[in-house]
């Protein structure tokens, strides 16, 4: 099992768990349309990984993630995460009306920064994404359709979770594709100040 780091220990997620559309703008510019229910995809422990790929069959693109942990009942700890996609086969999967999961939940496809223990979910984070020192992905909870505390009553109304279980709450606006030797940053704030960060370099 791959495991997390949170604060000075380890967790293994069972399972991570993403929320599809959840931004308008990402919406847009991916030509989508806004579902009528929060649209959810899951990720295997399998697919998480500290190596940021930029082919895996297909060019693979990033989408930068506000991720929360679960612990004791409750989301426990905040991280940055990054939904690797294989966007081609993931269009071509829509098209068909097919399953998502062989463009979102194949191994090497979830990376994620160190995760932050905090007492409860502030209403002021925000994450973002440079790559090579340019601002790529920038969004604040308040641009979510759901929320938080909506993603984890909606989720409790037909599955479980075990503590360690990620949640990785949609991507803003500002996706696109992986290319080699790149500087991705990712970051975490809370009221405009930094608590937790993490910098990969594409392979």
């Amino acid at each position: 099992m791959k495991l997390i780091v949170v604060n000075n220990r380890t967790a293994s997620p069972s399972k991570i768990v993403c929320i599809g559309r959840n931004y308008v703008e990402h919406i847009v510019e991916l030509n989508n349309e806004i579902a009528e229910e929060m649209v959810v995809f899951l990720k295997p422990n399998s697919a998480i990984t500290e190596e940021l790929h930029s082919y895996n069959g297909e060019q693979l693109h990033y989408e930068a993630e506000l991720c929360l942990m679960y612990e004791n009942a409750r989301f426990s700890a905040i991280g940055f995460g990054l939904d690797i996609t294989k966007r081609a086969l993931q269009n071509k999967l829509k098209s068909k009306g097919l399953p998502w999961e062989r463009a979102k939940a194949f191994n090497g496809s979830a990376l994620f920064s160190p995760f932050v223990e905090v007492s409860e979910i502030s209403q002021n984070l925000s994450v973002e994404l440079d790559i090579d020192g340019e601002n790529v992905q920038s969004s604040s909870i308040d641009k979510m359709i759901y929320k938080p505390e909506q993603i984890l009553t909606e989720l409790l109304t037909f599955m479980s979770f075990n503590n360690g279980d990620i949640v990785m709450t949609g991507t803003p606006k500002g996706v696109g594709a992986i290319n080699k030797a790149q500087q991705f940053v990712g970051r975490i704030k809370e009221n405009g100040e930094v608590i937790t960060s993490v910098c990969w370099n594409s392979i």
